[in-house]
C-alpha cells in the first residue's frame, strides 16, 4: 500500500479552494505473476490516454490509484474496500480476472459504487444479476469465444476440443464456443494456474478432433502453445483461438509456433480507424514493448470514463455520470461501440490470421468479420 503525502503548501491551498484535489479513480488489477502483464497493459493504456490528456480526463484533472490483487479474490476485495472506506473512491475499475470480479463487484455496487470493467465479463453479472452501476468496456465472456466458435464452423470443422481453466471465465469459454460451433466438442478443464499440459497433449491425442480452441491467458497460453508444438500437432490439428490465447506477447512468445493458426478478436492494431492509429502511434512512442487488447481495453475505458466527465464535471451527480457512461459518446479504438440494455458492448468480431512477420516471429492480421453487431446471450435476461 502507498501512502500519500501533500506538501503543506499545497494543503492550504487546497483548503482555501486555491487548488482541487485530483478526481481519484480505483484500479484494482493483476500486476504479478505469468498474468501480471495482462493488468500492467490495461493500467498502461489508462495512464496513456490520461497522459495524452494533459493529465485530465474530459477536462477534469484525474488521479489512478492502482494497486495490485494478485491475482487473489480476498486481495482484491481487501483493495477495493480500502478505497471507497478510506480513500473515498466512488469510481473503479481494472479487474482482469473473473473470479477476482466475482469477489469485488458485489461490494462496490452494494457500496453505492461504479464498477467500469477493461477485461473481465463473466456470465453472472450479465443476465438477471445486472445493474445500472455495472459496466463492461471488453466483452461478456462468452461472447468472446461465440466469435471463436462461429469462425470454426464457418471453416466446416465438426468436432473439437475445448479446454479452459476450471474457473468462471473459463466455464463461459467453453459454454461461449459450444453455442456458436454447434458440433460435437469433448471438453477439458485444467487449473488456472497450470503450465504443464502433458496430460491434455494425451487426451488430444486420443480425441483426434477436426479442430482445438483453448483459452489460456497470459503465461497459461505460451505454455501450450510450445507445448502443443512440442507434441507434433502443429500442421496436424488446426487451432481457432480467441484473443486471450493469441495477444501479441503470446505471439512473440511462442514465434513460429503460432503461424497457420486462426484467431477472433474485437480489436488488432491494425485496425484503420483514426482513434487507433493515434493509440497505437502513441503506444509505440511511450512503451517499448509489444501492444495487447488489454492495452486497447484500459485505453477505451479511460477514453469512456473522460466522455463522462466531460459532460458531468465530476462525480458529484452520481445518476447523471452514470447515464453519461451509459450514452458510450466516444472513439473506440475497435471503431463502433456501444452497450447493450445490460451495459456489455456491442461491436464487430474479426477473423485474424496468423502469418509469419518477416522478421522470425508471428503476426496477427486482420482478415474479415466474423461476428457483426455482436452482443451477448445474456442481455435478454436482463431487465434495466
Amino acid at each position: 500500500m502507498t501512502k500519500r503525502i501533500v506538501a503543506a503548501g499545497l494543503l492550504a491551498m487546497m483548503a482555501s479552494g486555491a487548488v482541487a484535489e485530483p478526481l481519484k479513480i480505483g484500479v484494482v488489477t493483476t500486476l504479478s505473476g505469468p498474468a501480471g502483464y495482462l493488468g500492467a497493459d490495461a493500467r498502461d493504456g489508462m495512464l496513456l490516454a490520461l497522459e495524452m490528456g494533459g493529465g485530465k480526463l474530459g477536462g477534469v484533472e484525474v488521479e489512478f490509484v492502482v494497486e495490485d490483487d494478485g491475482l487473489k479474490p480476498a486481495n482484491g476485495r481487501q483493495i477495493a474496500e480500502k478505497f471507497m472506506g478510506d480513500d473515498g473512491i466512488k469510481l473503479l475499475t481494472g479487474i482482469i480476472f473473473s473470479n477476482v470480479a466475482g469477489a469485488v463487484v458485489p461490494d462496490i455496487l452494494d457500496n453505492g459504487g461504479i464498477y467500469i470493467s477493461p477485461n473481465a465479463g463473466p456470465s453472472t453479472f450479465a443476465g438477471e444479476a445486472c445493474h445500472p452501476n455495472y459496466f463492461v468496456v471488453s466483452w461478456q465472456n462468452d461472447a468472446l469465444h461465440e466469435a471463436a466458435g462461429a469462425a470454426a464452423k464457418e471453416l466446416g470443422y465438426k468436432t473439437a476440443v475445448a479446454l479452459a481453466p476450471n474457473y468462471q471465465a473459463g466455464k463461459d469459454a467453453i459454454a461461449g464456443f459450444k453455442r456458436m460451433f454447434g458440433g460435437e466438442v469433448t471438453e477439458i478443464f485444467t487449473q488456472l494456474d497450470q503450465t504443464d499440459f502433458a496430460s491434455e497433449m494425451a487426451q488430444i491425442r486420443a480425441a483426434a478432433p477436426e479442430v482445438v480452441f483453448q483459452f489460456h491467458p497470459g503465461g497459461l497460453g505460451i505454455a501450450f502453445l510450445k507445448q502443443y508444438q512440442q507434441a507434433g500437432f502443429l500442421g496436424q490439428i488446426p487451432m481457432v483461438l480467441p484473443e486471450p490465447s493469441s495477444d501479441a506477447v503470446v505471439l512473440g512468445a511462442v514465434k513460429e509456433a503460432a503461424i497457420g493458426v486462426t484467431a477472433t478478436a474485437h480489436w488488432n492494431r491494425d485496425f484503420d480507424n483514426a482513434a487507433n492509429a493515434e493509440f497505437v502511434a502513441a503506444w509505440d512512442a511511450k512503451y517499448a514493448r509489444p501492444i495487447t487488447y488489454y492495452a486497447s481495453q484500459g485505453y477505451d475505458t479511460a477514453r469512456l470514463i473522460g466522455s463522462a466527465l466531460a459532460k458531468t464535471g465530476g462525480l458529484e451527480d452520481m445518476e447523471a455520470f452514470r447515464l453519461a457512461v451509459k450514452a458510450a459518446d466516444f472513439e473506440s479504438v475497435r471503431g463502433d461501440f456501444a452497450f447493450g440494455n445490460n451495459q456489455h458492448p456491442i461491436h464487430d468480431w474479426y477473423v485474424l490470421n496468423i502469418v509469419d512477420d518477416g522478421a522470425g516471429g508471428a503476426k496477427a492480421v486482420t482478415d474479415r468479420v466474423i461476428l457483426a453487431d455482436h452482443g451477448d446471450s445474456y442481455s435478454a435476461q436482463c431487465n434495466m
